[in-house]
């Protein structure tokens, strides 16, 4: 990431670079510009964004502040957590070793990790490419906070922490992304070299590519560059819980550069890490058993863009969300660090916009118009598609869609019966009749030209409304303790009950029974617990995963 026009001030605390571009569009940069300025305020957490151009960066930028406290700009140079991302560097140093004849990667790892259980069932493919069916470390219920989190392990501890819990899939039969299989991809580079995980990534891409900040973020303490975390709080930015940075080991541990991202992304992509039919298998979709095929690759995804082929991988953990991308067509790479992990706009959408600009094809920004509730009344109702259903539904003068399993979002209407989920959102959808007269949902996700297709299955549940006695509220309200910390019921507007997780907002219960909430705005439920005639407990059920929490 390099190009040279400094314009910084204390004040607005943002930086950009230039150099002459290659082959971009005209105006491409100020409309860059005034994409990052418009996304990230200066006065707060930002993005390091940097785009290359057959190996030579034709567009760098840094936006807001790397720590609030002292003011320090972001800069291209500025060093973020890049959580997943790590994947690829993993995944590239186990087909180093294969190409080297150490390892196959049809192997079981039983032969590596003799201790793991059914490790004679499982092989390194199924590791890298998240079909390995065992239980995902970052989604055990309650486990992912500060008093888990906020010390060291060893390879070894932390394999110990997933290793003996039931198994969710035969390994091979699903694609589930998993965080736990990283892990033992790391415990695998451990095995075969007798070195950490991460000192291999250094010794066998960071230093020969000069890879300066790419470096196991255990030590990010040392790095004068590094980024302050952050996450939303309710008066603003606040320092991101606390997460030692063994935690997320070969499956999200690293840090780096947007510029040493770029000079990585360029070596990676014309076969200078690992040779090309590695390379191949390393960026091809995953075929299973039914013959579906997963585009996910090797700790990178094969994806279109603008109906354009591209290949990349985001990352997200504590306090930092990045995201990045390469299009062969184009040799181009682009990628953006933040050091929030709760902004407003999630990086990979604004990676996405850029990327389009940069190739010609920018997104078309839909107006937001006023919504004709007459017009849109006929075409509400439950959309079935192949894999899911969506719910358009209309009420207090607001449209909003609910994915099956999943949180209500708002809807705005950009006329014409379309419909998108706001001025940043890149997904919108056309609800329309087919030649045969019924009701579609011609569903764009991210925006691309490519749809899916649902179709108008049956009108919007009736949800009946239970009446619960405010008496009967107010033993509910009250502060109660999960191992995700301090959960608020408090009454919000009218006879109703919120419910707020510690740094989050308060979200609206609906009754849907004496002692159970629907929170539609994330997709859970709440169930209080009585322990004879005194409420004891609740428990918050999303996702699959149930938390239970104590009353204080």
């Amino acid at each position: 990431m390099n190009r040279y026009t400094l314009r910084w001030s204390a004040a607005v605390a943002a930086l950009a670079v230039a150099v002459p571009s290659l082959a971009l569009p005209p105006g491409f940069r100020q409309q860059a510009d005034e994409l990052l300025a418009a996304t990230y305020p200066a006065d707060g957490p930002g993005a390091a964004v940097v785009i290359s151009e057959g190996g030579r960066i034709v567009y760098q930028s840094g936006r807001g502040l790397a720590d609030i406290e002292s003011k320090r700009p972001i800069t291209p140079q500025t060093v973020f957590r890049i959580g997943s991302i790590t994947k690829q560097f993993a995944s590239a140093v186990v087909l180093q070793l294969a190409a080297e004849g150490k390892l196959k990667l049809t192997d079981p790892i039983s032969k590596y990790l003799p201790a793991y259980p059914n490790g004679a069932n499982i092989t390194v493919t199924q590791l890298l490419n998240h079909t390995v069916g065992i239980q995902s470390y970052t989604s055990i219920a309650g486990w992912m906070i500060e008093a888990n989190t906020n010390r060291a392990y060893t390879t070894e501890q932390l394999t110990a922490v997933f290793k003996d819990l039931p198994a969710p899939s035969k390994p091979g039969e699903r694609h589930e992304y998993n965080n736990s299989g990283y892990i033992l991809v790391g415990a695998l580079i451990e095995a075969v070299t007798g070195n950490g995980w991460s000192s291999e990534v250094e010794r066998r891409i960071a230093r020969p590519l000069g890879l300066a900040t790419i470096a196991d973020g255990v030590g990010e303490a040392r790095i004068a560059a590094m980024a302050t975390g952050y996450s939303a709080g309710e008066k603003g930015p606040k320092l991101a819980e606390k997460i030692h940075m063994s935690v997320p080991g070969a499956a999200g541990a690293l840090v780096a550069s947007a510029e040493d991202l770029a000079t990585w992304g360029n070596a990676l992509h014309h076969a200078k890490v690992v040779s090309a039919p590695y390379y191949a298998q390393m960026i091809a979709p995953t075929k299973m058993p039914n013959g579906t095929l997963i585009h996910y690759g090797f700790g990178i995804a094969p994806d279109k863009l603008r109906g354009v082929d591209v290949i990349g991988h985001g990352g997200g953990i504590f306090g930092f969300s990045s995201d990045s991308l390469y299009v062969p067509a184009n040799d181009l790479f682009v990628a953006i660090l933040t050091n929030s992990d709760s902004a407003k706009v999630s990086p990979g959408s604004v990676m996405r916009r850029l990327t389009a600009m940069a190739i010609g094809k920018p997104f078309v920004a839909l107006p937001t118009v006023a919504l004709d509730e007459a017009a849109v009344a006929p075409l509400l109702g439950v959309y079935k598609f192949e894999n899911t259903e969506r719910t358009v539904s209309l009420a207090d003068g607001k449209l909003s869609i609910q994915r099956a399993g999943g949180g209500r979002s708002e809807l705005f209407s950009a006329g014409d019966n379309r419909f998108h989920y706001g001025p940043d959102e890149l997904s919108w959808f056309e609800l329309r009749k087919n030649a045969a007269g019924k009701t579609e949902m011609a569903f764009h996700p991210n925006g691309e030209d490519q749809i899916d297709l649902g179709k108008w299955s049956k009108p919007v549940p009736v949800v009946a409304k239970v009446a619960v006695p405010r008496a009967t509220l107010a033993a509910y309200a009250g502060t109660y303790s999960t191992p995700m910390g301090k959960a608020v019921i408090a009454f919000g507007e009218g006879d109703s009950l919120t419910i707020q997780l510690a740094g989050q907002p308060a979200l609206p219960m609906r009754a849907t029974g004496e002692s159970e909430f629907s929170v539609e705005k994330v997709g859970a439920k709440v169930s209080f617990v009585a322990s004879g005639a005194k409420v004891s407990g609740l428990e918050i059920a999303q996702g699959g995963q149930k938390l239970p929490g104590t009353r204080d």
